[in-house]
This record gives C-alpha cells, structure tokens and sequence, in this order.
C-alpha cells in the first residue's frame, strides 16, 4: 500500500472549483476546514463524467460536492437507509435535493445491504465518509454491502473511505459510544470482500487527538472536524 502525504495531493481543478463555489452554503463551507474535501476528493481522484455513489450521505454535504465535482455528463447516487431517513435525515435530505445544483442526484432509499438500485452499475468511484463504523452498532452485514459495492464498481474502480480513527486494541468496540473504529479491522473487513487497499492518506490525521472522546457530530462540540481520522482509498480489482 502507498502512503501519500496529504501536502503532495494535487488538487483537481474540477474539485477545486466545486470547493470553491459562490453559491455553496455557509454551514456547509464551515465544515470544509475540518474535512479538507479538496484534498480527499483529489485524493480519490473525482473527475468530471464520473459516475459515483456517495453511501450514507447524511444531509448530503459530501454528495453535493460530488455532483459539482463530476458536473452535468457525471452521475451521482446518494444512499440513506430508510431508518435514518425517518429517524432523523429526512427533511435535511429533501431539502438538499430540493436544490437545483442537485437536481441530477439519484436518490436511494435502501438499506446498506443492497445499497443501490439495478442502474448503479459500472461505477467509478464509491464514497463512505465518517460512516463505516455505524454500520456495526446499528447491526448491518457489511459483507452483504461490501459484495454489492463490489458488485456496482467498475474494473479498478473506487471505494473511497474516510472514518474516526480508534486506538489500537480497541477494534470496533467503540462504535456506539465514541463513533471510532481501529483503522486494521476495517481494512480486514472490506479486503475481505475481495478490495484491494491501494492507498492511504494523512490529509485528516490529528496526531493530537487522543482518541478517547466522541466524534459524532452533536457530541464533538468544538472539537467536530479535529478527530484522529484514516483515509482509505480501495480498489476492485
């Protein structure tokens, strides 16, 4: 696996403008510092035409940010599980897609088991940010998701992941209660499926962080977007 320094990523013009757009929102623009999608989307290599599938996409910041990142001869999916959708994602979500900037964004409301509908297929590039680690404690079979994910990518293509980085010994122990996971069995989780770890990034690594506080997003507080954090780039083979 290559270790790339966040420094030495060159930024795609095509991402940098999306990042950069004037008519982004302000609360979204204030989670860029923390998140650095400039750098993690280059990282990944996000590229105009592109067909992507952002999972878990929450209230969409990242999804949005792809769809400008491949602009209008790209696709984008974006995943909610009908739960979270319910419980607590579905008027953040709808208002996103009530956008017009995101008027081209694929909505799927699945469970992470079968994420994406039959058209998702030969993918470039599948994205998890800041999720993987829920799937353990709300119970998914991530390898019923790691399958299907294979199964829509592409040859060589792309299963991007960005998660809060657990101390060592620790494995997925912490999920529920500090939203963390130790970066080796989730990389023994999704290799397992058949992906190979291609490369990795220290763009969001605090070596400050001491990894024993909760990174959710409620609970962080402050410290939201300082959180010890691996980025992991898979490939299909």
């Amino acid at each position: 696996m290559k270790q790339v320094k966040g420094s030495d990523v060159a930024i795609l013009p095509n991402v940098k403008s999306a990042v950069d757009a004037a008519d982004r929102a302000p609360e979204d623009r204030a989670l860029d510092a923390g998140r650095r999608p400039d750098v993690v989307f280059s990282f990944f290599g996000i590229k105009p035409g592109m067909k992507v599938a952002d999972l878990a996409a929450g209230g969409g910041y990242t999804t949005e940010l792809l769809v400008r990142s491949v602009g209008p001869t790209g696709k984008v999916w974006g995943q909610n599980s009908p739960d979270m959708l319910a419980k607590c994602l579905d008027k953040p979500w709808a208002a996103r897609l009530a956008k017009p900037v995101n008027a081209g964004i694929v909505s799927s409301a699945r469970a992470f088991e079968d994420p994406l509908p039959e058209d998702a297929k030969d993918l470039d590039a599948v994205i998890m940010v800041l999720f993987y680690h829920d799937l353990y404690w709300v119970g998914s079979d991530r390898a019923k998701m790691n399958a299907a994910i294979m199964k829509a990518l592409k040859p060589g293509g792309i299963f991007g992941i960005v998660d809060h980085s657990g101390r060592p010994g620790t494995g997925s122990s912490e999920a529920a209660t500090l939203h963390r996971i130790e970066e080796k069995v989730l990389v023994e989780d999704v290799t397992k499926a058949g992906f190979k770890l291609v490369e990795s990034t220290d763009a969001l690594r605090e070596p400050s962080d001491a990894r024993d506080w909760n990174a959710s997003p409620k609970a962080a507080g402050e410290k939201r977007g300082h959180s010890d954090r691996f980025v992991l780039k898979f490939q299909k083979p």
